[in-house]
């Protein structure tokens, strides 16, 4: 006899035992090989799992259940210790199956340039592919300290792939002077500070498209989430982003995928990072994933 999975904090709340039944597929992506202040986001997408167990499985902000959506927790991809490279590779190829098998691709970080190997794969499927980017750093440098791939990076990256154009950051509030001017000459629609409200003026200009959204959790005042490496002061509620959630959700959008990244759980001992990671985690499944 084995007990439900479900329930036992390795897997996502409610996650399902069927990958071939899924819709959607969560993933882990245990990697912080690039991170240039306190590592330990690999430690995220398991303190997530298990904060997922203090949720309701009813959200009053969808009015909807868990049990409406048919979710796969595939746990955390094997990933080469220090290896960026080859590890960014092997996302890149999990997630191309992902889309390739018709699953919503949601994953869990780990750090953000975990995210530029997944625009890749859903630029391949999406040519006419927006980001929404949700963070408290523009990521939009070239490199760090000589390194292209660093997790300051993927933005700049998404912006060379699919046209600066089609990016669109919100809550943004820390990045050098250079970064900044990069995203006005280049054409990205850049907002600094808020969320919610420059989301409401976005959303309509994006109607009918498809659309890949990447949220850091230090997007948060560090108040809301002191478990991430690079914490910036200024940030937005939690409030705030359960409602630029619902806006997503509400909004005339194709929502191909998702991301959540950057809970480091080792500097915040009341878990209350991890603990509202899982509740936007939940929200993205009920707002966000649609059945085949």
């Amino acid at each position: 006899m084995r007990f439900d999975e479900a329930y036992s904090g390795k897997v996502f709340i409610m996650s399902r035992a069927s990958y071939e039944e899924a819709d959607a597929v969560i993933y882990g992506m245990p990697m912080d090989w690039t991170v240039s202040f306190r590592p330990g986001s690999r430690f995220g997408p398991a303190r997530i799992r298990e904060a997922s167990l203090g949720l309701e499985e009813y959200s009053p902000y969808a009015d909807k259940h868990l049990e409406e959506v048919n979710y796969f927790d595939a746990g955390d991809i094997p990933l080469p210790f220090g290896n960026a490279a080859r590890s960014l590779d092997i996302v890149e190829e999990y997630v191309d199956s992902l889309l390739a098998d018709g699953k919503f691709p949601l994953g869990l970080g780990g750090e953000h340039l975990l995210s530029w190997p997944i625009f890749k794969a859903m630029y391949r499927k999406y040519p006419d592919l927006a980001i929404i980017h949700i963070d408290a750093h523009a990521d939009l440098r070239e490199q760090y300290e000589g390194e292209a791939l660093s997790h300051s990076t993927p933005i700049r990256k998404a912006c060379e792939l699919i046209g600066a154009e089609n990016v669109y950051s919100f809550g943004i509030r820390s990045g050098m002077r250079e970064e900044f001017a990069y995203a006005k000459e280049a054409g990205m629609h850049l907002y600094k500070f808020d969320v919610a409200e420059p989301l409401k003026n976005v959303l309509p200009h994006l109607s009918g498209r498809p659309v890949y959204i990447t949220i850091d959790i230090d997007v948060l005042d560090p108040a809301h989430a002191p478990g991430t490496g690079t914490a910036e002061a200024g940030g937005i509620t939690s409030k705030e982003l359960l409602e630029a959630q619902m806006l997503l959700s509400q909004a005339d959008i194709q929502i191909v995928g998702a991301d959540l990244v950057e809970v480091a759980p080792a500097y915040d001992p009341t878990e209350q990072t991890a603990i509202a990671a899982s509740k936007f985690v939940r929200e993205m499944l009920l707002g966000w994933v649609h059945k085949k």
